[in-house]
């Protein structure tokens, strides 16, 4: 099996958190304790299968996943990109199913959050609650954003789109502003995000270089003038800022 139990030092998503609002030492203490055993998976390595029975949500402390579905066809769809800080499976949250399978990115480690342990969470530390709910509803912007530029923009539109998304996702734990990122997704992965083929996908990351927009070294790549790709784009930041002046006060 790729996924081992291990122990784990500190958690991710408390510093995720904290980007939004300030978490005293017992909320942090808290969400350190609703985390159990860690995982270590390989890229490429599926931690949760669609339909398979899940009772835990997973935190990430390292690397990248995504989540994906199969269609009908063999097609694969990519869902959603998850980094460090993420809590990942909400989706499944509503069932004893996997609403869709996670899958390592790159060498990743995650630690499991039993539901219950999430409910008892959201029962003592309801601002905690609070915040992962505005967070949950702010990805799900973010994801009918990117889901509208697959229906409606051109490839490049929608490459530069993703690109615009993943780097402002990074900066929530970056700890400040940055311009560059690697990007350990295959052109594969690209696609199957896209509704490209790789392809396509080589294709456009060669027309963005040649456009000026993008730089490529090996997987880092450098967004050149990022003004001038929001306007080419529209793209609109989901991750910077989430509203926390209605959140109760902390327990």
């Amino acid at each position: 099996m790729s996924a081992n139990p291990v122990n784990i030092r500190r958690s991710a998503l408390p510093a995720r958190l904290s980007h939004y609002t300030h978490l005293t030492a017992e909320e942090r203490g808290a969400l350190e304790q609703a985390e159990q055993q860690e995982r270590r998976l390989v890229a490429g390595a599926l931690l949760v299968g669609v339909s398979a029975p899940i009772d835990s949500l997973f935190v990430v402390q390292q690397g990248w996943l995504h989540s994906s579905v199969t269609l009908a066809n063999g097609a694969r769809q990519i869902l959603r990109f998850h980094y460090p800080g993420d809590l990942i499976g909400t989706s499944s949250i509503a069932w004893s199913q996997a609403a869709t399978a996670l899958t390592a990115v790159s060498d990743c480690i995650v630690t499991e959050v039993p539901k219950a342990n999430l409910g008892r969470l959201f029962a003592t530390h309801g601002r905690i609650g609070g915040l992962l709910y505005a967070i949950a509803a702010a990805e799900s912007v973010a994801l009918a954003d990117r889901l509208t530029s697959i229906g409606r923009m051109n490839a490049i539109e929608r490459l530069a789109t993703l690109l615009l998304d993943i780097m402002a996702r990074l900066r929530v734990t970056a700890g400040g502003v940055i311009d560059s990122f690697d990007l350990p997704l295959t052109q594969a992965d690209l696609g199957d995000a896209l509704g490209l083929t790789k392809v396509h996908v080589n294709r456009t990351f060669r027309e963005m270089e040649a456009r000026g927009m993008v730089t490529r070294n090996g997987r880092r790549v450098h967004i050149v003038d990022e003004k001038a790709l929001i306007a080419f784009t529209g793209f609109v930041d989901r991750y910077a800022v989430i509203a926390t002046e209605w959140l109760p006060a902390a327990a």
